[in-house]
């Protein structure tokens, strides 16, 4: 086992995810393979809402009631794998939050109801708009918001409040905001923008939270990991732990882009031996 090879924000399969391939045990096994000292497998949160159910859930017929007893079977068999596999890897059982109206309340009930290991804060809807659901929906999440600077305040604000209302070990690629905007480094310069930011990062500093170096963003094509290099800066400079994410979506896609993740951090001057647990919930 590497030390340097772990994932904070991983672990995502295709039965349990619309938009993920393979089963969670065959994603397990990848990370076994791999050498992968610990993961932190991390589905998706059941949705609790039916307006909120995402495309791909209801193209495949399924309601609140099939959404909410996969995920009760997905911590199940999240927990059988972890205790089959102790011996070769440390498993986290944790679930990523979404960002619908409501989701604080369902993200409660949810860990009183699973007890997570962790939990891993993301932000996926601005305005109750699914903005990194396609670029569609990412034009949709403009319009709403009256422009595309006013999105990006109105997602570190929600982001705020998420972090400030459930205090997760992790916080889930911080500058998603990003996916499909081609300019975004401009908006570091827009001093709403960047002073929000940075905010978030100050609290994320206070809580002693993770920040998930999320690797991801290279397989879709963006220039750099979430966090964007300006922001990693600032992280480093509060002492922020920042540990890599590989979203995996899938056995192939493992640990996918990781030795980049590591090799950015390394130059930026973090630590990359995460050996030991990190802020597991008691």
């Amino acid at each position: 086992m590497n030390p340097e090879l772990v994932s904070v924000h991983g672990g995502h399969s295709g039965q349990f995810c619309g938009h993920a391939n393979d089963s969670l045990a065959e994603v397990v096994q990848a990370y076994i393979d791999k050498g992968f000292l610990w993961v932190c497998l991390t589905e998706h949160m059941a949705t609790l809402r039916e307006s909120f159910i995402p495309d791909e859930e209801r193209a495949a017929q399924l309601n609140l009631a099939n959404l909410f007893n996969r995920f009760e079977t997905y911590f199940s068999e999240a927990r059988r794998l972890a205790a089959m596999h102790s011996d070769s890897i440390q498993i986290y059982v944790g679930f990523e939050t979404e960002g619908y109206s409501g989701f604080f309340e369902d993200v409660s009930n949810l860990k009183r109801r699973f007890e997570p290991d962790m939990l891993v804060g993301s932000i996926h809807h601005v305005n109750d708009i699914p903005f990194d659901a396609g670029d569609h929906y990412y034009l949709m999440a403009i319009e709403t918001a009256g422009g595309i600077e006013q999105l990006y305040c109105d997602y570190f604000d929600l982001q705020l409040k998420l972090i400030n209302e459930l205090i997760p070990e992790v916080v889930g690629h911080f500058d998603l905001i990003r996916i499909f905007d081609p300019d975004y480094k401009k908006r570091w310069d827009v001093p709403d923008i960047w002073n929000r930011a940075v905010r978030n990062l100050e609290r994320i500093a206070e809580l002693d939270l993770i920040l998930d170096f999320n690797v991801r963003a290279l397989a879709k094509g963006q220039p750099e990991p979430y966090v964007a290099a300006p922001l990693l800066d600032v992280a480093y400079d509060l002492g922020i732990k920042v540990v890599p994410g590989d979203d995996s979506h899938g056995a192939s896609t493992v640990g996918q882009h990781l030795e980049r993740g590591i090799e950015i951090l390394r130059d930026k001057g973090f630590s990359t031996d995460w050996s030991r647990p990190i802020n597991p919930a008691s």
